[in-house]
């Protein structure tokens, strides 16, 4: 992919229900660590966050066709300004970092390496984080003052 997908909203959707949305998978230990993760840094609540096996993923596929169906990619929409634009893999976790407060936001340097070696490296976490990090019965459940950040 050379850069990201942008599409407008199709003619008489919905406006989308968030501006900064992250597709995770649900079932994955890592997944869920960096989820808390993202919420206790992301101090303005700007992030949104869903599921990939849930309703607002397969809303998403719908309409991004470079989005895939396996559980493989961290998933970043970033709906502010009007359309939508689609950031897989290392690129969705560096701009996601991007956004968060203090030095994690200097982490985003790294988006100017070549994005297969960036992608390497991701591919080599999601190949062994089932193991180092285990994987969940189920989705989590975002507690009562998380509750407002999570999309089906």
């Amino acid at each position: 992919m050379a850069g990201p997908a942008k599409s407008a909203p199709a003619a008489g959707a919905a406006p989308a229900a968030f501006e900064q949305l992250v597709l995770f998978d649900g079932v994955c230990g890592f997944c869920d660590w960096l989820v808390r993760f993202l919420i206790a840094h992301d101090a303005a609540a700007r992030l949104r966050f869903a599921p990939l096996q849930g309703e607002t993923a397969a809303d998403l596929r719908a309409r991004h066709p470079e989005i895939p169906a396996d559980l493989e990619t961290m998933v970043y929409v970033d709906a502010r300004g009007g359309g939508e634009r689609v950031y897989l893999r290392s690129e969705a976790a560096l701009r996601v970092l991007g956004e968060l407060a203090g030095g994690w936001r200097r982490l985003a340097w790294l988006l100017s390496l070549p994005r297969p070696l960036r992608d390497l490296g991701y591919r080599l976490l999601v190949r062994v984080r089932y193991r180092l990090f285990g994987r969940l019965d189920t989705c989590r459940v975002p507690g009562p003052a998380e509750r407002a950040r999570f999309l089906p």
